[in-house]
Order: C-alpha cells, then structure tokens, then sequence
C-alpha cells in the first residue's frame, strides 16, 4: 500500500511531517523560535516544506553513497575495508 506524507501545522504553531494516515508519531517535527517566526512572518509552512524536501534528496543522496560503497566494497572482496568517516560541521 501507497503510503502519502503530509505537512501539517499544529495549532501550537510546530509543523509536523506525517503519513496522511495519521494517528502515528510524526516522522518529522520542525519548530521555529519566536524570533525566527519575526523574521519570516507567514512564511513558516513554505520554508519547513523546502526544509523538508532538502532532507529527503539529501537522503537520497547518502543512499546512493551507501549503496556505491557496498558495491565497491564487494568488488575489492576484501573483509577490512571501512569506509571513511564523514564529518559535517
């Protein structure tokens, strides 16, 4: 079954990423500071949707490096080989 995800915002002003189902725990929650939602007045839902859409292709992207890594590392045939450490800062 085809599961759909939703953006919703919360009366308490959070905005939640969750499956259209519903009655779950929120796969995501984003919420803006008092100061932050001063400086982008009624823009919260469209900036935490571009947040959102950044995430799920910067996912996408680590799947992608994951799965090249485990081919290669199949291919070399070798046991110890680690990939290297990443460090975002």
């Amino acid at each position: 079954m085809l599961a759909y995800l939703e953006l919703v915002e919360l009366a308490n002003g959070d905005i939640v990423l969750q499956r259209s189902e519903g009655d779950e725990k929120p796969l995501v929650m984003i919420r803006f500071s008092s100061e932050a939602r001063e400086q982008i007045p009624g823009s919260c839902l469209e900036i935490a949707r571009a947040m959102v859409q950044a995430g799920l292709e910067a996912a996408q992207v680590v799947s992608e490096e994951l799965s090249d890594d485990s081919a290669e590392a199949q291919d070399d045939d070798q046991d110890d080989i680690h990939p290297p450490s990443k460090t975002l800062h």
